[in-house]
């Protein structure tokens, strides 16, 4: 059963498609996004899970080597562990070969994860029972956690190439941190390893950004449940937004590029109010993706939107 929308599908293959065209990219500015969403990504994942640096902080200590007055030695540590953890993601992709997801990849993405912060669990499945705060599903008895990773690993192969790569890196995601394997640091390795599937698939790295953590807890909590729909949406917009980033940065100047700017200034444009066209970004009806709180489209996003549904009629 497809979850991705068929819009979002759409708008996915074209903008990869676009991405695509553009290889080989120009190294400088290979480099140049790698560092900012290598950073960004340390950022978010961690704060998601409580960590306290600021993104300019989370720069500091790991591009500056610098020790942030009145933050916790956890949270340098956890900073410098993504870090390490993200490079070794991208030394995989570098690589040029196919990386099978496996119970050691996942244990090893792990391991770097905590690996400063919970040396004795690093790698290692949890060997007590654990809540997740804030939510109302229990993950299975620690006991269990073993034959889980295993049906896990063998769902993961069965299914690979039967459904879209952003659909299939969403239930791998939700299926990992389901089973809550490690007793800390779940969602950080889960994220990570989401993030390889997509890659593989020639897709820039996703970040899940920590103003969307109330979405993002909600989209899990109802995929508890059984309905992924919302989750699947969820991360398909996250790709949309890397997508958008690069292209941003990699199109050649000669080329048109489509402006992002506020939903209220496309508003002021057309004959949707912002309210209705925040509405059609959060359903995956209209093109846009997140800076900070705040939806960006583009005018012509709003002409396919108005476009695909004269096609409908």
């Amino acid at each position: 059963m497809p979850y991705l929308t068929d819009n979002l599908k759409a708008v996915l293959q074209r903008k990869l498609g676009e991405l695509n065209s553009l290889r080989p990219l120009p190294p400088p500015a290979v480099r140049k996004l790698r560092s900012q969403f290598e950073i960004e990504m340390t950022y978010n994942s961690n704060a998601i899970e409580g960590n306290t640096l600021t993104l300019k902080e989370t720069y500091l200590v790991i591009n500056e080597g610098m020790t942030v007055k009145g933050k916790s030695l956890k949270d340098h540590l956890e900073a410098r562990d993504h870090f390490a953890a993200l490079e070794f993601l991208y030394d995989l992709i570098e690589e040029g070969k196919k990386h099978t997801m496996s119970e050691h990849l996942v244990r090893t993405l792990h391991q770097l994860i905590v690996h400063e912060t919970d040396k004795d669990w690093a790698g290692r499945y949890r060997g007590s029972e654990v809540m997740i705060g804030g939510s109302d599903h229990s993950p299975p008895d620690a006991l269990e956690v073993p034959s889980k990773m295993r049906e896990l690993i063998s769902w993961l192969r069965t299914m690979s190439g039967k459904m879209h790569v952003v659909e299939f890196a969403a239930l791998f995601h939700h299926r990992l941190v389901h089973i809550h394997p490690f007793l800390d640091g779940n969602g950080r390795t889960a994220r990570l390893a989401m993030n390889l599937l997509l890659m593989q698939a020639g897709y820039p790295l996703v970040i899940i950004l920590k103003n969307d953590r109330k979405k993002y807890y909600s989209v899990l909590s109802q995929a508890d449940k059984g309905n992924v729909a919302p989750l699947v949406l969820f991360i398909g917009q996250a790709v949309e937004r890397s997508l958008n980033i690069y292209l941003k940065t990699l199109t050649p100047s000669s080329k048109r590029r489509e402006k992002y700017v506020s939903l209220s200034e496309i508003s002021e444009k057309t004959s949707y109010s912002a309210k209705y066209l925040n509405l059609l970004a959060r359903q995956g009806k209209l093109e846009a993706h997140k800076q900070g709180r705040n939806w960006l489209s583009s005018m012509e996003a709003v002409e396919r939107y108005v476009g695909n549904r004269k096609r409908r009629r």
